[in-house]
């Protein structure tokens, strides 16, 4: 169910209508958060059984329409579509005249700043890029995540202070970045999110093959005690065998992992290389032991 409002909100009218374009995980809540915030939810799309049960829930009473119709009503659009999909779909809908001078156009794509929303820009749209630094569910969890979660803002300088606004109104907290550093602000939001998802998968497979029935209890305070302790000392936190140099333990686990999977075996050391390289940078791999660790993950034997 969307957010209800708050009092304040409540006791003004809606001050802008909004469409959202994409009723996927983020497009729905982000679509509801708007509406808890006081602003009127007017028009939704969505095309898939999933999209569409999602606005159902989160936006109820909305109505489904083509993307063009969503937003020739609205004055506020949110664009929450795949990165990919940004450029054709702001350029579409140029084309058809669906932008209306004035209508502030919201992209929620990490990758991206305002440029891809450049044709709709000529058209007279007011572009804004709000990405929340979050994982969504797509239910109604999510609405209650968003109270502090951060949101990078990107837009013409005259417009920052109205992504700053919508943010604020969604419970977020707004930091600005650059257009130029959007595609490396992503990826390393993407790469440490999805690389975590991704060695916690492999590391749970391996487990079982190890006969551990309930691996996740084995993992799970290590991997919280290791994410606290990164994320309040950095590569200080490092520790285990990489940043000990222990060089003999490095290469049993290249082999063992070698011969139960390949893939896990060449991901261990990519990963290996890049943490000694830091754990030597920031004191905590001695230089001398550091040498026959390098030589293992180069595949040289000692």
């Amino acid at each position: 169910m969307p957010l209800p409002a708050s009092p304040a909100a409540r006791a003004r009218p809606a001050r802008l209508d909004v469409g959202v374009v994409g009723t996927g995980r983020a497009g729905a809540v982000i679509g509801a958060a708007l509406g808890g915030a006081g602003h009127r939810v007017v028009a939704a799309s969505g095309v898939s059984e999933a999209s569409r049960s999602r606005a159902a829930a989160l936006l109820p009473g909305v109505p489904l329409l083509p993307p063009a119709d969503v937003v020739s009503r609205a004055g506020l659009a949110v664009l929450a579509v795949p990165d990919d999909e940004l450029a054709p779909l702001a350029r579409g809908l140029a084309e058809v005249g669906a932008v209306r001078p004035g209508t502030l156009l919201v992209h929620l794509s990490g990758r991206h700043g305002v440029g891809v929303l450049q044709p709709a820009v000529e058209a007279g749209a007011l572009p804004l890029a709000i990405h929340p630094a979050m994982t969504f569910t797509g239910t109604p969890v999510d609405l209650s995540r968003l109270a502090g979660c951060p949101f990078a803002v990107t837009a013409p300088e005259p417009l920052v202070p109205i992504g700053q606004a919508l943010v604020v109104e969604m419970g977020g907290e707004p930091q600005g970045v650059p257009e130029s550093l959007r595609p490396l602000y992503h990826a390393a939001l993407a790469g440490a999110a999805n690389s975590l998802v991704t060695l916690v998968a492999q590391s749970l497979d391996l487990l079982v093959t190890c006969g551990i029935e309930q691996p996740a209890r084995f993992v799970a305070p290590l991997l919280s005690a290791a994410l606290d302790g990164a994320l309040r000392n950095g590569d200080l936190a490092l520790t285990g065998p990489v940043a000990r140099g222990d060089a003999g333990t490095v290469a049993s686990h290249v082999h063992e992992l070698g011969l139960v999977s390949p893939e896990a075996a060449a991901a261990y050391v990519a990963l290996a290389r890049l943490t000694a390289d830091r754990a030597l940078a920031a004191g905590v791999l001695a230089p001398e032991r550091a040498e026959p660790l390098l030589d293992v993950l180069a595949g040289r034997a000692r």
